[in-house]
């Protein structure tokens, strides 16, 4: 029996149906990531699907005692308390226990009362009996790998820290169907790959919509596309999807303009007056009424977006040179001693953990931050616009024409004086939709508006901020052409893997620690030779074993795939960091201070000490075993 049937679902919000009578099940074991225009229900049948939403005919059927957890793409309300404590409530009868164990730890810190113990004390025999230790130890870790600070209120956190909370919660939950609304949204590439994986390994049944098609690609076994109030349905893999729905599209054109010249040649034959009367053929008249009403009824697939950059006259040859540039906030340092040089046309990607410094790095490059030590030498005849993530050029309260507009019926773009609603129809607004305040648009409805009212003006220096986010994929594949060929100079920061290969030419890494280093190419080439430089410099025992092969870690064989190579490649940096962490928590055990103050926190340690031991023989089988295939 499917986890979830979908029968004949419609539902509309004073429009054409958002749904028209679709059908859909999932079974367990689903992979299934939904695709469709923005504005065309995926958030909304994600919501249908986990409850929140009721259809206005047709049946949801689910299977007994089904447990879902989600993800929506807005924060709900009435969620309140520390961050643990929100995480810890996806577990069920458990989380109680865990918050309060969680909160007398912390509490022992500065009360080590013998009332406070004894209390200690019996959670963490009701933790055992429960088996919360290996919960609680998937909260920390989840908690960890989210960056995400345990003790800080819920509701004094920003927008996109909620999102990382709620996703942490829906995570550590072990539901039978985790539905996720743009997951990766606010978390940085190391982040998203951590998930790819614990989805792949943890969670047996997903429903997901993402713009990241290495995402989409990594994990779908399904793929469902919402198109015109329908869904379609396909039994495979993203890329292969890509390829049956692009046929399914010309078969479609093809039918269509069949239709369209049988119905104008049954119009001339009526409209030849007496001659059709004479021949009484009434038939043939009640199939052109019914051809007709085919034709009204037909809704046109949503048309492309014509987006338009208007270009400034050409900067100088030279954007921008650091030399020795550091910056710190409140002694961290953020940038330590950069030194770059970004010419005119160059294509620059930034990439780094989330709090790394991205942004400072941005506004050091323009200008806007004084580096406290070196040098930054500005170009001349530069004219910039700034795509910022959190879409802060917007006014909510406004309407979608005024905020492009700005009092201004018509805009002069690229020398032609246009109408703002013609304007806006290039980035498929609608005249209606045009006249509806911001703060009801989809989040991807929000990124091609500020798109619209940036690209107003000209432009030589484009510097955008993950500017990927909730783009449908026809959008994020037109933007992709549309700075590949921008003639002035771009500087990108984004977390989409794939966005970032197809467009820059070079790519700053931020390390976290200050440290920032540029390779050519994207995220993928960026990745090969990191790769490479960590194999080079890993610890002695892992060249060892490279040495014992007989063989340099880059040198390449036919025998093994590409994903295989890069596998191989990244383990002596996947060894180091697993036996760091090894000789850290072995430092931490040795410290007496462990056990008066953190109570259960060392049972904690000794249980990621005996995964460690787990992973690292894993490491050293899988390199093995890959070497030994390369011959």
């Amino acid at each position: 029996m499917a986890l979830i049937s979908l029968r004949t679902i419609t539902l509309a919000f004073g429009g054409p149906p958002l749904f028209n009578g679709i059908n859909l099940q999932i079974e367990a074991g689903d992979r299934l990531c939904l695709v469709g225009r923005n504005g065309s229900g995926k958030s909304t049948l994600l919501k249908l699907m986990g409850g929140e939403v009721p259809p206005e005919s047709g049946d949801i059927v689910r299977q007994q005692g089904l447990k879902v957890a989600q993800l929506t793409q807005e924060v709900p309300q009435g969620v309140d308390g520390n961050v643990f404590d929100v995480v810890a409530s996806g577990m069920g009868p458990t989380a109680a226990l865990l918050a309060e164990y969680h909160q007398v730890s912390s509490q022992l810190a500065h009360d080590s009362s013998e009332k406070l113990l004894a209390r200690l004390e019996r959670l963490q025999k009701e933790l055992e009996e429960n088996d919360g230790w290996n919960l609680h130890q998937e909260v920390e870790r989840v908690l960890n790998r989210l960056d995400l600070d345990a003790e800080a209120e819920f509701s004094a956190l920003s927008g996109g820290t909620k999102r990382r909370v709620l996703l942490a919660r829906a995570l550590v939950s072990n539901p039978d169907i985790l539905i996720l609304d743009e997951p990766t949204n606010h978390l940085d590439i190391d982040t998203i790959l951590w998930l790819e994986e614990f989805l792949a390994k943890n969670v047996k049944t997903v429903i997901f919509v993402t713009h990241d098609r290495s995402f989409a690609r990594r994990l779908a076994n399904r793929v469902a596309e919402l198109d015109r109030g329908r869904i379609y349905a396909f039994s495979c893999g993203y890329d292969e999807f890509v390829e049956r729905r692009e046929a399914l599209l010309e078969a479609e054109i093809t039918r269509q303009a069949l239709f369209d010249k049988k119905l104008a040649q049954e119009e001339v034959w009526v409209r030849q007056g007496i001659k059709a009367r004479r021949t009484r053929n009434e038939g043939r008249v009640r199939a052109l009424k019914k051809l007709r009403e085919e034709s009204r009824q037909r809704r046109e697939r949503q048309g492309s977006a014509k987006i338009q950059l208007q270009v400034a006259d050409r900067s100088g040859a030279l954007v921008v040179e650091a030399d020795n540039v550091t910056f710190a906030y409140d002694g961290r340092p953020i940038i330590s001693k950069l030194s770059t040089t970004i010419m005119r046309g160059d294509r620059i990607g930034i990439i780094g953990p989330n709090g790394s410094g991205k942004t400072t790095l941005l506004r050091l490059l323009l200008g806007e931050l004084d580096p406290q030590q070196g040098n930054v030498k500005l170009g001349t005849r530069r004219e910039v616009i700034y795509f910022d993530q959190l879409r802060e050029q917007l006014d909510g309260e406004k309407s979608v024409q005024e905020n492009v507009g700005e009092g201004n019926d018509t805009l002069v773009i690229n020398g032609q004086s246009r109408h703002i609603i013609g304007y806006l129809q290039d980035f498929l607004f609608s005249p209606e939709r045009a006249r509806s305040p911001v703060n009801i648009l989809s989040g991807g409805e929000r990124n091609r508006l500020l798109l619209a009212k940036l690209f107003t003006r000209p432009s030589n220096i484009l510097v955008m901020d993950e500017p990927t986010n909730d783009l449908d994929a026809e959008t994020l594949d037109l933007l992709e052409d549309l700075l590949m060929e921008y003639p002035g100079t771009l500087l990108l920061v984004s977390h989409d893997r794939e966005f970032l290969n197809n467009v820059v030419s070079s790519t700053l890494v931020l390390s976290g620690d200050g440290t920032v280093r540029e390779f050519v190419g994207g995220y993928d080439d960026w990745l090969s030779q990191a790769a490479a430089e960590a194999a080079a410099l890993a610890p002695p025992v892992v060249q060892k074993v490279v040495a014992e092969k007989g063989k340099p870690p880059r040198e390449r064989s036919k025998k093994l795939s590409f994903k295989e190579e890069r596998e191989l490649e990244a383990l002596p940096e996947r060894i180091a960091a697993l036996e760091r962490e090894q000789e850290e928590l072995h430092t931490r055990l040795a410290d007496p201070e462990l056990y008066r103050s953190a109570g259960g926190e060392v049972i904690v340690v000794n249980g990621r000490l005996a995964e460690l031991e787990r992973e690292l023989e894993a490491a050293f089988a899988r390199w093995d075993e890959l070497e030994t295939a390369k011959g």
